[in-house]
């Protein structure tokens, strides 16, 4: 599925957004993980789309995109995300996210109850527990990053992910959106993740569904039980051999979790 961007403009174009959306139905706002959104679709919101009405906005600050000088924290995230919501017209939804996506959403969904209808964490960053530390991405060399993502080195979507560079322009642009989307992931969960989301999740109201891989290497299976204890109408889906990246290694059991509950 092919889904060009259309850019959304915010605050007067303080921030210019390219916003990927296909599918018909229920709206469903999808946020994105870390790696960004510049190639479109991914085959787990494709999977989504031919359920729901997939909206897939790019963070300010990711993909190179202006904007993420206005935002000083997770608060002022919350704030442009519910400008962004309003530019579309959105008065009540599906939201869920990804990653540090789940940790936006997870805050959204505090924030303001009264917008979302149901909401999926999908492996969320946002808590932190020393016993089992979320890993720091920003440590790692590119050769290392593959192992913490996935939860089994064998599964065929890899090579599609980190296909080789065909040539030097290719690989300096993709490390240039690498360095620059971590760097704006930082900006929320350096040097720990952890800032305040468990004084806050307590607000959310709507029902939840968290999604995690039992090989998750990012951000250890135990963070599952501890969302779900502070998320009051919350159920957790487990897949099995999945790591980090759950979506893509087990799309078609991602697909089922995530319909099962939304309906």
């Amino acid at each position: 599925m092919t889904v060009e961007a259309t850019t959304i403009s915010i605050r007067d174009g303080m921030f210019e957004v390219p916003t990927y959306r296909a599918g018909s139905g229920a709206p469903l706002l999808y946020l994105h993980a870390a790696g960004g959104i510049r190639r479109g679709f991914s085959q787990e919101m494709e999977a989504l789309a031919k359920h729901y009405d997939v909206i897939v906005p790019t963070h300010p600050g990711w993909d190179d995109t202006k904007g993420l000088d206005q935002i000083d924290d997770i608060h002022d995230m919350v704030f442009y995300y519910q400008d962004f919501v309003e530019a579309l017209g959105l008065e009540s939804f599906y939201l869920a996210g990804h990653s540090i996506g789940g940790l936006f959403a997870a805050e959204l969904a505090a924030a303001r109850p009264d917008l979302v209808k149901k909401l999926v964490l999908i492996c969320p960053v946002g808590l932190w527990m020393d016993e089992a530390p979320v890993t720091d991405i920003f440590t790692l060399m590119p050769n290392q990053l593959p192992a913490v993502l996935f939860g089994d080195m064998n599964n065929p979507v890899i090579p599609t992910l980190f296909k080789p560079p065909a040539n030097e322009d290719e690989m300096a642009e993709n490390m240039y959106f690498q360095l620059a989307n971590f760097s704006a992931t930082g900006k929320f969960i350096w040097p720990i993740p952890d800032k305040g989301l468990k004084k806050r999740l307590h607000r959310i109201k709507a029902p939840t569904l968290l999604v995690w891989g039992d090989r998750d290497n990012l951000v250890p299976p135990a963070y599952g039980p501890l969302f779900q204890s502070k998320i009051a109408k919350s159920q957790l889906a487990t897949i099995a051999g999945a790591g980090h990246t759950v979506p893509l290694e087990n799309t078609p059991e991602f697909e089922r979790e995530v319909t099962a509950f939304l309906g």
